[in-house]
């Protein structure tokens, strides 16, 4: 398993948002990984084993879920490494007006 792991729940539908597209980046934008979301939302195969302490981003391509009137046509989620060897889980819930993250295990 990849050191980044995510998932993308459709709050509003309320299934999995399959299909979404996911870049892994450094602060500064550099792109690590991309993947995209399986029938189950998730991306489990993100990216390396391991990544150097820093902060790093989750850019999700959600206008191409939520459509071309999308409110939200990407959604950027900032988040830090401390330890470079355990893994991380940042889950996306989304809706058409509103998107939350948190810590997954």
């Amino acid at each position: 398993m990849s050191l980044v792991t995510t998932h993308v729940l459709d709050t509003a539908a309320g299934h999995p948002a399959a299909g979404v597209a996911v870049r892994l980046e450094t602060s500064d934008g550099t792109v690590i990984a991309r993947g995209r979301t399986d029938d189950d939302g998730r991306v489990r195969d993100l990216g390396p084993a391991e990544l150097d302490p820093g902060v790093y981003r989750l850019v999700f391509d959600t206008g191409a879920h939520l459509g071309p009137d999308a409110f939200f046509p990407e959604v950027t989620v900032a988040f830090r490494i401390t330890d470079g060897t355990q893994h991380h889980h940042v889950p996306l819930l989304l809706s058409p007006f509103s998107y939350s993250t948190y810590r997954g295990s």
